[in-house]
């Protein structure tokens, strides 16, 4: 066997580019400080295992006319979750390449593995190298499901691993997690942008030329984002993010890319005793209606990807005790709430620079819908008057910097699921309702174009 040779590159964690020195910044994505020096083979050296038993990679593909390909209408592989059939765009596409992000203990291993226990029509090898077989056992029986037709291996050798897969030839291969999974081709260690790379791009073109579907589990890092090169997003079919706090319920699983489907769906999840519980309908539960008779709370019409629900939103306004007002926010965007209150305070009048604002989405949800601006600004005035809410009322307005409430989109599905849950009234933007038939609705709807005119509605009746 030839003896292999090695070479000293430096590759960037965020593009995977790859440089023969150092540089402060990398000449590919120009990002700053982020060279990793690796140890590769060099070029010559001893190859690379086959793919798979036919050939190897190196073998050439045919050239052929776009007209001329012929595409199978082959069916997905509907999962027993029907949320995560919603965000993969309904099922699992044999010969994907699936990967699933989040932060520790958030349930992404829980997810899988729940999934894969109730398959009954293929095999499916679940490869662990975080956990041993025992800890893997208790969760599936904590789960409580049967998992006939689930096989289980600890590795953390990517060609054990495809010897394990050659055996058993399963129907669906999870690999738990990425960053644990090393080449012995490479001399860098597990979880090295080359590592992680190479291990990606060898369980895709597994994938792809076996027809066989693989999920792979990955960190995120401190910001927030996939850990290891930003290249592995790409290779990837479909990326995942199962978002949320540990400390609450509530989980949301978000496609960020999904090349066979869209990505503006998403799914919920509520963490309980036995795993993860769908939760079909959101707003019943991120809905508390005993605290709407109290000041300070307001519940705006959110979306979130393709999906409408009610949100309700808490403030705090007092005066400041220690001099400096406080601004703490939970669940929403601090230099938007901050933006808001300027807006407040500029345009309508509001004094509440000296004012301590509190403010919170209940229930750990995050939200980015800029059609939640109305349901903030309202909460924080109620609770500034010490005024309450009418019960039965909603809102959705985004709020601009002259004061002014500008559209949101998807008005329609906003209106239905205010009157699916038995809202009396929602405020809307003025001019919002062009095109719009609201008769076939029961709700009554409040047209308003400034702040003034909500804060007439709600608090003085007219």
């Amino acid at each position: 066997m030839a003896k292999k040779s090695y070479k000293t590159v430096w590759f960037c964690s965020e593009c995977g580019g790859e440089s023969p020195k150092w540089e402060g910044r990398c000449p590919h994505c120009g990002q700053w400080n982020t060279l990793v020096e690796e140890t590769v083979p060099a070029k010559g050296s001893a190859g690379t295992m086959p793919f798979s038993r036919k050939g190897s990679a190196s073998s050439k593909g045919r050239v052929m006319k776009v007209s001329d390909i012929e595409v199978s209408d082959e069916p997905r592989l509907r999962m027993p979750s029907a949320e995560l059939n919603r965000v993969l765009g309904g099922g699992l596409v044999p010969g994907s390449l699936v990967l699933v992000g989040g932060e520790p203990g958030i349930g992404k291993s829980t997810l899988v593995l729940q999934n894969i226990l109730s398959i009954r029509s293929r095999k499916v090898l679940y490869v662990s190298g975080e956990e041993s077989p025992q800890q893997i056992k208790m969760r599936a029986d904590r789960i409580g499901r049967p998992g006939d037709n689930c096989y289980l291996v600890t590795e953390t050798s990517l060609e054990n691993v495809f010897d394990h897969i050659w055996e058993l030839e399963p129907g669906l291969v999870v690999i738990d997690s990425i960053q644990t999974i090393a080449s012995s081709d490479l001399e860098s260690s597990a979880g090295s942008v080359s590592q992680v790379r190479e291990c990606a791009v060898r369980l895709l073109q597994y994938a792809k030329e076996n027809n066989v579907p693989v999920f792979i589990i990955g960190h995120i890092n401190k910001e927030g984002s996939i850990a290891g090169p930003k290249v592995l997003e790409h290779i990837v079919d479909a990326v995942l993010q199962f978002e949320g706090d540990s400390q609450h319920m509530y989980r949301l699983l978000r496609s960020i890319k999904n090349r066979f489907g869209s990505t503006s769906e998403i799914g919920i999840y509520e963490m309980c005793q036995r795993g993860l519980r769908e939760v079909t309908d959101p707003s019943e539960l991120l809905m508390n209606t005993v605290s709407q008779s109290l000041s300070g709370v307001s519940v705006g019409v959110t979306l979130e990807g393709m999906r409408s629900f009610l949100v309700e939103v808490q403030a705090l306004v007092s005066t400041a005790a220690y001099g400096t007002p406080q601004r703490s926010v939970t669940g929403f965007d601090q230099r938007r709430m901050n933006m808001l209150l300027a807006v407040l305070e500029k345009r309508a009048g509001f004094k509440l620079a000296s004012k301590d604002v509190f403010l919170n989405i209940a229930g750990g949800f995050k939200v980015n819908d800029p059609a939640m601006d109305l349901a903030v600004v309202c909460a924080i005035l109620s609770s500034s008057l010490d005024m309450p809410i009418a019960q039965g009322v909603c809102m959705a307005g985004e709020i601009g910097l002259s004061g002014e409430i500008r559209s949101v989109s998807r008005l329609e599905q906003r209106i239905s699921e205010s009157e699916k849950l038995g809202m009396e009234a929602i405020i809307l933007p003025k001019g919002n309702l062009k095109g719009v038939d609201i008769s076939r609705f029961k709700i009554a709807v409040k047209e308003v174009s400034k702040v003034e005119e909500a804060f007439r509605i709600l608090f003085t009746g007219r």
